[in-house]
């Protein structure tokens, strides 16, 4: 099941903070919640717990459920690359994904939304599945109809967006949409995590 909580709660898990706005509350309480959350040493756990957390902050970054992961990873270690870095690829391509990598949603969870609701178009065709996989070359646009809404207003003057654009996208805020102009390599996606150590998890 996906995890449907408080968002910020699960940077203080994890140990980084998995989105904007839980950069401000991570640095206020950087140690995890709930009442013994002070005297917890990250540094205690053990090589399993480790790669579990690894696993997790993963999870949590992409907002993807346990049996999605699974999914990902099985279609990732049939690919010839490096299985970590591919999990990775596949994970950034998903439609929800770009969407907020883009800048046209402050977080993941309401790239979900957004999508979900019918907001984004794929090659100028409705898509409403977060999980959907985008392919180099596909444009992605925000639907006419959906244009004058708050959050996107926001997002066409760039609120949501990165200091700097991903490499493997085109992005014209003003016009709400952007393109995906090459597959997402590992050494060019921001994401805090050792995908060695949810390789070690799922190869155990």
């Amino acid at each position: 099941m996906r995890y449907t909580g408080p968002k910020v709660r699960l940077s203080r898990r994890a140990g980084v903070p998995l989105t904007r706005k839980a950069v401000r509350y991570f640095e206020q309480r950087p140690y995890p919640p709930g009442q013994h959350g002070r005297m917890t040493n990250r540094r205690d756990t053990g090589d399993y717990g480790l790669r579990l957390l690894e696993k997790q902050k993963l999870r949590w970054y992409y907002d993807v459920s346990e049996r999605q992961l699974r999914r990902y990873w099985d279609l990732a270690v049939r690919r010839p690359g490096a299985s970590g870095g591919e999990l990775v690829s596949i994970l950034e391509s998903r439609l929800a994904s770009l969407v907020v990598r883009a800048g046209l949603a402050p977080s993941i969870y309401a790239a979900r939304q957004y999508v979900s609701h019918g907001h984004i178009t794929v090659d100028g065709r409705k898509v409403d599945i977060p999980s959907y996989l985008v392919k180099p070359g596909q444009v992605v646009a925000v639907r006419d109809r959906s244009r004058r809404m708050q959050p996107f207003l926001a997002a066409a003057e760039g609120l949501y967006a990165d200091e700097r654009t991903a490499p493997y996208l085109a992005v014209d805020h003003a016009n709400l949409t952007f393109t995906l102009t090459a597959k997402p390599e590992r050494e060019h996606i921001a994401v805090p995590v050792d995908e060695q150590l949810v390789v070690e998890f799922y190869s155990r």
